[in-house]
């Protein structure tokens, strides 16, 4: 079966935190099928200083003009994780680069943010990354995301 493991507990004060780490672990290698370790998350260390509630508050907020559009979320991920290169993440997304760069103006439109300013840029890669992780963490995505 599949198999998620943590970064090593120092002590046996630190096993609650290599549980939790092991867990999202586990649900990406569930997803992929190989095993998969939390230092090969992207983007975990960062999520894990974070309050999740404090943070779930702030992604639902932000993300919440997207929700209607599940397209726009898949590319906005794909525009972020190909650090704002649209031929790139088109060709990720297996799109046009024209369908692509429409929905990222969509995506700006309907956030009113501008999405050439790495600040804006970083905060909706969190909000992304603290919803993902209800279901597995960021940088590994499901099979069923809309193109």
């Amino acid at each position: 079966g599949p198999v998620g493991t943590s970064e090593p507990a120092a002590s046996a004060s630190g096993l609650a935190a290599a549980l939790v780490q092991a867990e999202r672990a586990l649900a990406a290698a569930r997803r992929t099928g190989d095993p998969v370790g939390y230092g090969e998350l992207p983007g975990q260390g960062l999520l894990g200083v974070l309050d999740p509630n404090l943070a779930q508050g702030f992604a639902d907020a932000l993300l919440a003009p997207l929700r209607s559009e599940p397209s726009l979320l898949t590319s906005l991920r794909a525009y972020l994780a190909a650090g704002g290169r649209l031929e790139e993440a088109a060709r990720d997304l297996d799109v046009h680069r024209h369908t692509l760069r429409t929905r990222v103006r969509r995506v700006a439109d309907l956030l009113n943010r501008d999405l050439d300013d790495p600040g804006v840029r970083a905060e909706l890669w969190v909000a992304l990354a603290v919803t993902d992780n209800a279901s597995g963490p960021i940088g590994l995505p499901g099979a069923s995301d809309p193109r």
